[in-house]
């Protein structure tokens, strides 16, 4: 796509954006521009309503909440799955709103990893988000493995991007499950899930992803692929609120699976009542539950949800891809040469690529930090990224414009230089 340079340009994008309209149904920090999404999400005024609902019912129903009111919060995780399970192309019983993200990696990979002989080992990747690397070398402890030989991390070639030939060439016969992300947190690349799941499966491994950076901003088509399971946090691109309880999904061949961790909100809601010690496991997605739904980490979720689909995920992907593209082509034109230098770590192919920008600097924490000074919210990953995400419901193409307004004044009067080289506890 062509872009041009002057703000008008931007303002004209906006005045043609068919998701302008959602801006304004978000809360925005005053004086600031919000880049963050791809960490925390804007409350929207459809989230506050639905957590405000769920208040209203625990004030007047009390425990009858669980069996009554609008939605009944005993089944609240299945309807909030069932309202997702189109974002990331799923069936409705395959989706259900959950535990934490890294809880819910825990618990499908206690289910799909059946190490047996030689096939004991995890293939993941080393840009793969920390916590995701921690519960593998957890989980193959727990089966009695060294995680130094048993976890396989397929390296970059360039410390920002994994090649997919490289994940399947280290696809061996000794592999017993495939875990990775869909999106690269630093550098915002996109993997080819469905040739991913499709090489796997030729080799019977089972394979998951973590799509934390794309459930929201990005159609999955996770049937279509043929994908195993997959985890997501909501409180990124899907604005589910910090903390938001997050989600599964299990493909529905493996309904009827016993789920590795088990616990009573994965019973049978037909017989979790009757206190039985025996598990009677649910028979969907719904099985891998454990505890009780967190209703107030949930709630905001179901007026977030809601705005996504009707906004209509397809129109969302657009707009990113045009509005990253745009973030691109403005640091291309006018941040690039010296003094500036700043660069794009992600990959500029829009099937490639996310729904934020990783701009690299050679000074990037201490920029990072003058741009908040600014009143431009973005992110620093280590060692030199800058992770700017122009969220599609409420970034505009004049804030993207701004933001590259800022960065330029930042250099152009050595803002970055006042700020110190120490970095905060969260960056």
């Amino acid at each position: 796509m062509e872009f041009e340079l002057g703000e008008d340009y931007a303002l004209q994008m906006d005045a043609e954006d068919p998701l302008a309209g959602y801006k304004d149904r978000f809360y925005h920090l005053p004086g600031k521009i919000y880049m963050d999404g791809n960490s925390l999400g804007l409350l929207s005024t459809d989230a506050e309503d639905a957590l405000l609902k769920i208040l209203e019912e625990w004030k007047t129903l009390g425990i009858g909440g669980w069996s009554g009111g609008e939605t009944p919060w005993i089944t609240y995780a299945e309807r909030l799955g069932a309202m997702e399970s189109g974002i990331v192309g799923a069936e409705p019983e395959e989706v259900v709103v959950c535990g934490g993200t890294t809880v819910n990696l825990h618990a499908l990979v206690a289910t799909f990893y059946q190490p047996e002989g030689k096939r004991k080992k995890i293939l993941a990747d080393e840009l793969n988000f920390p916590s995701d690397i921690y519960a593998l070398a957890a989980q193959i402890r727990l089966r009695g493995g060294d995680p130094d030989e048993d976890l396989i991390l397929v390296k970059s070639r360039d410390g920002r991007i994994i090649e997919e030939e490289d994940i399947v060439d280290a696809m061996s016969d000794e592999v017993a499950l495939v875990l990775l992300p869909s999106v690269y947190y630093r550098s915002g690349q996109l993997l080819d899930m469905g040739r991913l799941t499709s090489e796997a499966r030729k080799r019977d491994i089972p394979i998951g992803f973590d799509c934390s950076h794309s459930v929201g901003v990005f159609p999955h088509r996770f049937d279509d692929w043929g994908v195993d399971f997959a985890f997501w946090c909501n409180y990124k691109y899907m604005n589910g609120g910090p903390g938001a309880t997050g989600s599964i999904y299990v493909n529905r061949r493996h309904f009827g699976r016993m789920p590795g961790l088990t616990g009573w909100f994965g019973n049978d809601r037909s017989t979790m009542f009757d206190m039985e010690l025996k598990f009677d496991p649910a028979e969907d997605a719904s099985a891998w539950q454990i505890g009780t739904t967190t209703m107030l980490s949930t709630a905001p979720l179901e007026g977030a949800i809601r705005m996504i689909n009707e906004a209509g995920i397809g129109n969302i992907r657009e707009k990113s891809l045009k509005i990253t593209g745009y973030l691109m082509y403005l640091i291309d034109e006018t941040l690039s040469d010296p003094p500036y230098s700043f660069s794009i770590g992600t990959p500029r192919e829009p099937d490639r690529r996310g729904g934020h920008v990783g701009v690299e600097h050679g000074d990037a924490w201490r920029v990072n930090e003058a741009l908040k000074a600014r009143g431009v919210i973005p992110d620093f990953r280590p060692p030199n990224v800058i992770r700017l995400a122009p969220i599609p419901l409420y970034v505009s193409y004049r804030d993207v414009w701004e933001v590259s307004r800022h960065l330029k004044a930042v250099i152009d009067n050595g803002e970055h230089e006042r700020f110190s080289e120490e970095k905060g506890v969260v960056t």
